[in-house]
Parts: structure tokens; C-alpha cells; sequence
């Protein structure tokens, strides 16, 4: 059944996908598309584009829509719930340990080892979607163009609707031989929609700026991560300016230490990053607010796939807005590749790590070794060389 199949996947997911969304995504589609073919691998990539169009955590909304795709309805449940609660446990472990010593575990000797596999996870992805995302010389431009303007830090959100607009207006000027030309109407309507989904949500994020002096409670608890989940774009460290803001200078519920030792959980354990609202909420107000805070945070992803996972295929059967899917996905692309970068500008520090890469370059791509195995393996060499270098 495809509800047990989801359960059994994203739990293990959820347990072992280390390395942020980037490498989750890379995860997935290595499970999905290659090990199970649930999927092709423009499919695929249609929902990566859409999952990167609305606000809240990417991969975390991957798992969502390959659910919705798998299962429908129970399936968007089964993969959403089962991909973050391994998380959600395992951070609550953590919180419950900090405020009992003080202190966070050591992981630093786990992710010395873990993040150049990681790296090889993603470059795997990257490769594997080049082809069917870069399909014309117009999208390979696009994608050129994105990904420098991505690595001077450009805004995700501009520069996916920027992209999907530009792909929708060539396709308008030069139609495909024997294909007839879109109306103008149809133009200004999806240039007039893509200038919304690049402006709106930039003011929506006001929202989740809380006034000051508001006493701690779960009902503002979860108002806040609601506001959150349901309009923030970017990366783990524009949630960390939103957490800052609201939690530490507007409400004075946190110290900057704790947001800081929040925001260290999230990235270093396996699973949604989103998951420092978990652990917040733990440390403000025990398993209860912990709870709270996840589903704050989690709830408007659901809602967001729900509503928009039935229009991706229609999307695609339109000349127009097929376009316009073209041009995200070509973007989400260049986004990823710009975050791989940095992520391995931080892991391949010495002879070891780079080597490690490219091992694991190799066992994915000529053995086909699943990518779980591969971390959990450098999880425990990365503790084991901790271990003995004390």
C-alpha cells in the first residue's frame, strides 16, 4: 500500500537526512526517482520548482508533495508527519538534555565526516536534474544567469519568479515551430502573477513581526511560528533573523545564547531544520510548547501543498505556464548548485574530507549505493575519529 511504503521512507528519512535541505531534496530524489521510480525525474523537478515558489521549508514540502503524488490526501499526511517527527523526537531529546546540563552534546566529530558525503549526495542530485532541467539553450542561459546572480545572493524569490517570467516571455515571442502563439492576455496575466509572487510575500513577512511585551503562552506560541511557516523564504539564517527579532529583542522569551544553541540543533540533527521551533519551544515551555511551536511552524506548509499540488500538472500542460514552470525549475537548480558551494567551501577542509567526497562521489554514481548508508557509515567514522584524536 502506498501509505505503509511513505511511512516506512520518510521515517528513515527523517531519522538519517542529514545536511539541510539541499541535501534532503538530493536524498529524495536518489530514493523516489532512482530506487523506487515513483517518479520521473521532470516530474521531480516540476515539484521542486513549486515547493521552492512557496514560503516555508523546501524539503519538508518535497516530502509533503511526493506524498501527494504517491498517496493523494493520506499520502500528503503520512510523508509530511512521518519526515518531520523523527526530528521533532530527537531535537525534544536534546532540549530536554540542555536544560537538564547545560550544555549541547558534542557533534562536531559526526559532522566532520558526514557533511563531505553530503556534498557527493548533492552534486549526485544536481547532476541528475541538469539534463531535464537545462533542456534548450534559453534555459541554460537562464540557469547560467541565475546561478551567478544566486552567488552574489540574490533574492530566492526574485530570482525564481524572475526566471519564470523571462521563460514565459521567450516562449511568447518565439513559439515552437508549428505551435501558435499565446494571446496577450495570457502574457500580462502570468507577468502580472509572477511581479505578485515576488512582491507580496517580501511585505507579507512583516506579519510575523510580533509587537512588544507580549508574555509567554502557547496560543502566542503558535501564533508566531504560524506567521513564520507561512512566510518565510530562504535560507536557515533568515530564520534566524525572524527568531532574533521576534523571540529575543521584541518578546525578551529567549537570550541570544539560546537562539544561537537553537539554531546549532537544527542544522546539526537530521531532518526538517525547521525543527528549532521544537526546540524553542521546549526550553520556553516543556513537550507541550514543543509541540505547539512544530505544528505553528509546520502547519502552513500542508496547507500550501494541498492547495497548490493538484495545479502542477496543469501547469505543465500549458504552453505558457509550462514556460514558466521551465525557467523556476532552471533557477531551483541554479539555488541548489549556489548552496552546494557553500556547503562544501565549510566541509572539504583537509586531505581526508575532499578524499571521503570522492569516494562517495563514486559509490553513488557507479555503484549505486543508497545514500543513507553512505552517511550513517561517516556518522560513525566521524565519531569514531573523534573519539580516538582526544
Amino acid at each position: 500500500m502506498p501509505a505503509r511504503e511513505l511511512i516506512r521512507l520518510f521515517l528513515r528519512l527523517g531519522f538519517t537526512a542529514f545536511g539541510g535541505p539541499a541535501a534532503h531534496i538530493a536524498i529524495m530524489k536518489q530514493e523516489v526517482v532512482q530506487r523506487r521510480h515513483w517518479m520521473m525525474e521532470a516530474q521531480f523537478l516540476d515539484l521542486l520548482g513549486a515547493a521552492n515558489l512557496i514560503p516555508g521549508p523546501n524539503s519538508t514540502e518535497m516530502a509533503i508533495y511526493v506524498g501527494y503524488v504517491r498517496g493523494r490526501w493520506i499520502g500528503l499526511v503520512v510523508a509530511g508527519v512521518c519526515f518531520i517527527l523523527p526530528a521533532a523526537v530527537i531535537v525534544s531529546a536534546l532540549a530536554w538534555a540542555y536544560l537538564r546540563f547545560g550544555a549541547l552534546p558534542q557533534s562536531a566529530g559526526l559532522l566532520y565526516a558526514v557533511k563531505p558525503v553530503i556534498i557527493a549526495v548533492v552534486v549526485q542530485a544536481i547532476w541528475g536534474l541538469l539534463r531535464p532541467a537545462a533542456k534548450t539553450p534559453v534555459l541554460i542561459v537562464i540557469g547560467i544567469a541565475a546561478l551567478a546572480l544566486a552567488a552574489y545572493g540574490a533574492n530566492p524569490l526574485f530570482l525564481l519568479s524572475g526566471a519564470g517570467a523571462l521563460s514565459g516571455l521567450i516562449r511568447w515571442i518565439r513559439p515552437p515551430h508549428g505551435r501558435e502563439r499565446p494571446t496577450a492576455v495570457s502574457l500580462a496575466v502570468l507577468l502580472a502573477v509572477s511581479a505578485t509572487m515576488a512582491l507580496v510575500p517580501t511585505a507579507l513577512t512583516r506579519l510575523a513581526t510580533p509587537s512588544a511585551g507580549t508574555p509567554f503562552g502557547l496560543w502566542p506560541l503558535f501564533v508566531f511560528f504560524l506567521k513564520v511557516g507561512g512566510t518565510l523564504y530562504g535560507s536557515g539564517y533568515v530564520l534566524l533573523a525572524f527568531l532574533r527579532d521576534g523571540l529575543v529583542h521584541q518578546w525578551h522569551w529567549l537570550t541570544e545564547a539560546q537562539l544561537l544553541d537553537a539554531t546549532a540543533v537544527g542544522q546539526v540533527t537530521p531532518g526538517p531544520v525547521f525543527t528549532t521551533a521544537t526546540f524553542i519551544g521546549y526550553i520556553l515551555g516543556g513537550p507541550i510548547a514543543a509541540i505547539v511551536a512544530t505544528l505553528g511552524i509546520f502547519l502552513p506548509s500542508f496547507v500550501f501543498v494541498a492547495v497548490s499540488g493538484p495545479l502542477v500538472p496543469r501547469l505543465r500542460n500549458s504552453p505558457l505556464t509550462g514556460a514558466f514552470l521551465d525557467g523556476v525549475n532552471v533557477a531551483a537548480l541554479a539555488l541548489i548548485t549556489a548552496v552546494m558551494f557553500q556547503l562544501a567551501r565549510a566541509a572539504l577542509v583537509d586531505t581526508f574530507t575532499i578524499a571521503l567526497a570522492a569516494v562517495s562521489a563514486v559509490l553513488l554514481v557507479r555503484y549505486r549505493v543508497n545514500s543513507a548508508w553512505l552517511i550513517a557509515s561517516a556518522a560513525v567514522l566521524g565519531l569514531a575519529t573523534s573519539w580516538f584524536g582526544k
